[in-house]
């Protein structure tokens, strides 16, 4: 008896790992030796390729490509049609299976609708990357991305808010009351 639920249209492997509680969707695929957490949610039209790692309570919008080289930690969000690429320089004629580069997404970050991140870019724990960014390179814990290439414009905080800091470089969360630091160009939580 499975302990995941997956519908019918939903192709899944032998050979993959599939947590308890966790939801596939729609026409997804799930290829062999890929790890899924606990609690996912897997929309529709998701590709999970060979290799790839999804910690617990990872939520994945509807038509997402997430190639081998990716691995994601808890909590972290995918939005609809977001992609990750997984060979810098491509070419149909050659074959690159065995160079491709590594991207790992941190505990709690969010990945917008149609944003692409870029393979051997890492993304720090509680990131917010916007819509349709393009991620060029690594991405801080806690930072706001956006554009193309995307460019870091604030701090968010793990409730998903824009950070505010104060002359002494302090800043509070305004819907759980968390409090962050920002020193020497990073963030970090100071309540904890």
């Amino acid at each position: 008896m499975e302990h995941y639920t997956a519908h019918p249209t939903a192709v899944i492997d032998d050979g993959c790992q599939i947590g308890e509680g966790t939801k596939i969707w729609h026409f997804s695929h799930i290829m062999p030796g890929c790890i899924i957490g606990k609690n996912c949610n897997i929309g529709q039209n998701v590709v999970i390729s060979p290799e790839v790692v999804l910690g617990n309570n990872v939520k994945i919008q509807n038509n997402v490509s997430i190639y081998t080289g990716v691995t994601c930690d808890d909590d972290v969000f995918l939005g609809p049609s977001c992609v990750f690429t997984n060979v810098t320089n491509p070419r149909s004629a050659i074959n690159r299976r065995g160079q491709y580069a590594k991207t790992h997404v941190g505990k709690g970050a969010s990945i917008g609708a149609n944003a692409t991140i870029v393979c051997g870019h890492d993304i720090g724990k509680f990131a917010f990357i916007g819509a349709g960014a393009v991620v060029t390179k690594n991405v801080p814990d806690y930072a706001l991305m956006v554009g193309n290439p995307a460019r870091q414009t604030g701090w968010m905080s793990e409730y998903g808010h824009k950070l505010q800091f104060d002359a002494q470089d302090r800043a509070v969360c305004p819907e759980s009351g968390q409090i962050y630091c920002l020193q020497n160009g990073n963030v970090t939580r100071t309540d904890v």
